[in-house]
């Protein structure tokens, strides 16, 4: 399985979508002078940097040379960048091939000037190579140390012939096993080989050169990353990473014992933690995996960058594999420009995961605001561009467009900024929030429709005929209380009277309250409780002329008054049955 995947990736380079692969011819006039050589193998990622001192022996100019690359190491490569010695200056890298060689890969170097007949120029290739080491033996306990090996060719593989060469190994310590002391001469010192100084090679020379060491670097790679960029034009973009990685170092032979993991810190080839490296902006950090928030990190805020430190819920041994995803977000303003409804996203492809960190295959998935048109992506290095794609979220009627973009066999030198650009028209701000107004505008619409009308097809003659009731019984009720009070004014004008024996007031009072009491009989009539009004007046008027005692009154009275009391619970009586 492992080679299958070694094969795939480097097919993946070698025949990327993208790479628009040309044809060359080898230059028999190109000779390299100088080579010197240097292997760094200290880590799980083989990285080598070529000096090259090119000669232009013919009698043209030359503005490019063909690189090529070991046949035990072409399925591996990761990345390949060129420039002049001592200069900043990039040179252009791009494959190509060769008829007579269409077994080998090979990648063409422009120059930045013409290099002229019977001159020189060194030029520095830097290439990295990911799953190029060997775990030997393949199976380690949990307290041995891991030993890796290493293949490659002693000499410099060119399609020129080289007059003089050095290769410099350099591993991760002292403790190494065993290496090629052939051809000569070989030397050691500490942690590095050194094969040669080696004259007059010719091209496509080769040479087995095997190196094994002791290598307790992590070897963790990130088997599958999607990174979710949600770009939001109200301030914020939102960032998204799901991670799933897999220690690719030597496997866990036996089992696993958490106390002698704990008591003798064994297990020098596992993986406790990784440091993540996030932009200086990032806040609202988290860190979760489907069992929900792992609170083992640390999050540190440096000038230029955020630190976050990465702790799985298990160290990770040889084949074991861990899934987590992050997330954060950053200000808008730093990453997206735009002039008037041309707009340009800045970011980078990827994040520092950790350390020489190696991607078997990425995927990115760039969702812009809905309504955003006329997309164009730039990238530093070729990808694969997949089929566009639309993400719904709250608010949205024609959904947003995702960019989604694949990538395979990333390294750190892949940790740069790509460029989106297109076109959005600012009016469209607006419509989400107009959705908002004019959605709770016709809800209070419908509320007010449903509650004033009818939408019944026939009439309820027993609904319409409850609600008449009702209203008569409310006219009942209110002329009831106006009686009562109308009474009231009665028994008050007569106690008034009896103590005063003021006539004229009497009558004034009483004609004001007849008057109320002759409406109110239009709508009640009331004339037995009336007539025993009239009684209890006409009893303190005879009170009043003398012609009755005042014992006479009261016993009168008191028969009226009862009278009088028994009609009133009656009709309160009657009113509560109503109600």
């Amino acid at each position: 399985m492992r080679g299958v995947l070694h094969f795939l990736i480097g097919l993946t380079v070698i025949f990327c979508i993208e790479c628009k692969v040309k044809q060359d011819a080898i230059d028999g006039a190109i000779v390299n002078s100088k080579v010197d050589r240097k292997i760094d193998v200290s880590t799980h990622l083989v990285k080598m940097s070529t000096s090259i001192t090119l000669e232009n022996t013919g009698k043209s100019p030359i503005k490019s040379f063909l690189y090529a690359l070991e046949p035990s190491l072409q399925n591996y490569l990761s990345i390949i960048t060129a420039n002049v010695k001592d200069k900043d200056e990039k040179l252009g890298v791009s494959q190509t091939t060769v008829a007579s060689k269409k077994d080998l890969s090979f990648w063409r170097i422009e120059l930045p000037s013409n290099l002229e007949p019977g001159k020189t120029m060194t030029v520095d290739v830097d290439s990295s190579y990911a799953h190029a080491l060997t775990p030997y033996p393949a199976e380690i306990t949990q307290s041995q140390k891991q030993q890796v090996l290493y293949n490659g060719n002693v000499y410099f593989f060119s399609p020129y012939s080289t007059k003089s060469q050095t290769t410099t190994v350099t591993t991760t310590n002292t403790a190494i096993e065993s290496y090629s002391k052939s051809p000569k001469p070989v030397s050691q010192t500490d942690r590095t080989v050194t094969y040669g100084p080696y004259e007059q090679r010719e091209a496509f020379s080769e040479a087995e050169l095997r190196v094994h060491y002791e290598n307790n670097s992590p070897f963790l790679t990130v088997t599958n990353l999607e990174r979710i960029i949600e770009v939001s034009h109200w301030g914020n973009i939102a960032v998204e990473e799901h991670i799933s990685m897999r220690h690719t170092g030597a496997l866990l032979k036996g089992p696993f014992s958490r106390y002698d993991y704990q008591r003798a810190q064994d297990g020098l080839s596992s993986i406790k933690a990784f440091k993540t490296v996030l932009p200086a902006a990032a806040r609202d950090v988290y860190y979760r995996d489907e069992i929900g928030n792992i609170s083992t990190s640390n999050l540190k805020e440096m000038d230029d960058f955020v630190e976050l430190e990465l702790r799985p819920r298990f160290p990770l041994f040889g084949g074991w594999k861990t899934q987590y995803y992050i997330g954060y977000n950053v200000p808008s303003y730093q990453y997206l420009f735009n002039k008037g409804d041309n707009y340009a996203l800045k970011m980078r492809f990827v994040d520092h995961i950790f350390d020489d960190m190696v991607v078997d295959q990425v995927t990115v998935k760039i969702i812009l605001p809905e309504g955003a048109k006329n997309m164009r992506l730039e990238t530093p290095y070729p990808v694969t561009q997949g089929e566009n794609q639309l993400h719904f979220t709250y608010l949205d009627t024609t959904g947003r467009p995702v960019i989604v973009i694949h990538k395979s066999n990333l390294v750190e030198q892949h940790i740069q900024d790509f460029q989106l650009h297109y076109t959005f028209q600012k009016l469209l701000l607006l419509q989400e929030p107009l959705i908002v107004v004019g959605a709770f505008y016709l809800l209070f619409l419908a509320v007010i429709v449903y509650v004033r009308l009818d939408f019944s097809i026939t009439k309820d003659e027993a609904k319409e005929s409850k609600m008449r009731v009702a209203s008569l019984v409310e006219e009942v009720q209110s002329a009831h209380d106006r009686r009562s009070a109308l009474y009231q004014s009665y028994d008050d004008a007569i106690n008034k009277y009896k103590s005063t024996k003021d006539a004229n007031t009497f009558a004034a009072t009483r004609k004001k309250v007849d008057a109320d009491y002759k409406s109110l009989t239009q709508q009640i009539s009331d004339r037995q409780y009336k007539d025993l009004v009239a009684l209890a007046i006409t009893l303190a008027e005879k009170l009043v002329s003398g012609k009755i005692n005042k014992q006479q009154y009261l016993d009168n009275e008191k028969i009226n008054k009862t009278k009088r009391e028994d009609l009133d619970s009656k009709m309160e009586a009657l009113r509560s049955s109503l109600a």
